[in-house]
């Protein structure tokens, strides 16, 4: 059975006769056709990076930003549209905002939260799937913590996780890591070089790296990585690249 002109692709509340939903399918087609994402979960923390494709030289660098906080101690990468990653990035600050308020403890559970948040727009004809998928990364007394929550609103928590078009290439890399002995500082020369080999095979674009971090390197506040760390991890990964096979 083709998914196309089968009718059973028009609403995000119709099951085809295999028990596929077709609009989810689509919104995780427009994930897949974004800038990789990537997190790790290390001894110490967690280390959030994005390839932010270029699509135009007229843009600002540093702009459209792919990774933002949620709150103090926990922040988002989303790969996918850019719309829809502002937008739940907002419903997660509001939600951990009402955690924090009602249980004054710090809220990486919100990643729940978000997966029902996700989760109920496949559930009616009048809207859709968001186009999206969202690590989020938080520390909190029981140490740091990892989920990604995809457009059908599964959340499944992770060592190290990959979304966008390069996921495959990139959890491959991750599973060759020791994640749990690394520091965050070393994952960060991780993250990049992940990044940079990912983009690799697809060259007809340039790219930004974006990069964050929260665990015992900030203080357990999540703040973007340093830029003198940044631009040495960069280098690096453009030398790892050269003997990369």
């Amino acid at each position: 059975m083709t998914s196309i002109g089968t009718g059973y692709d028009l609403s995000a509340s119709t099951y085809s006769p295999d028990g596929r939903i077709f609009q989810v399918e689509y919104a995780t087609k427009a994930v897949e056709n974004s800038g990789t994402a990537i997190g790790l979960r290390v001894k110490d923390g967690i280390v959030l990076a994005v390839e932010r494709l270029i699509h135009s030289k007229l843009l600002v660098p540093g702009a459209n930003r792919r990774i933002q906080a949620v709150d103090r101690h926990i922040g988002m990468a989303t790969a996918g549209l850019l719309a829809d990653g502002r937008n739940v990035a907002n419903r997660a600050r509001e939600e951990s905002s009402q955690i924090r308020t009602l249980w004054r403890e710090p809220p990486t559970a919100v990643a729940d939260r978000l997966a029902l948040y996700a989760q109920a727009y496949t559930l009616y004809s009048s809207v859709r799937p968001f186009g999206i998928s969202t690590i989020f990364g938080g520390v909190d007394k029981t140490g740091p913590s990892l989920f990604v929550v995809e457009p059908s609103g599964v959340c499944l928590g992770y060592h190290g996780a990959a979304v966008g078009k390069g996921r495959q290439l990139a959890k491959t890399e991750l599973e060759k890591l020791k994640l749990s002995e690394l520091s965050m500082r070393e994952a960060v020369i991780e993250a990049a070089r992940i990044i940079y080999l990912v983009h690799d095979d697809n060259k007809e674009k340039e790219f930004e790296l974006e990069m964050s971090w929260v665990g015992d390197e900030t203080g357990g506040l999540h703040t973007p990585v340093p830029t003198d760390l940044v631009a040495e991890a960069e280098q690096k990964a453009r030398e790892a690249l050269e003997t990369f096979e």
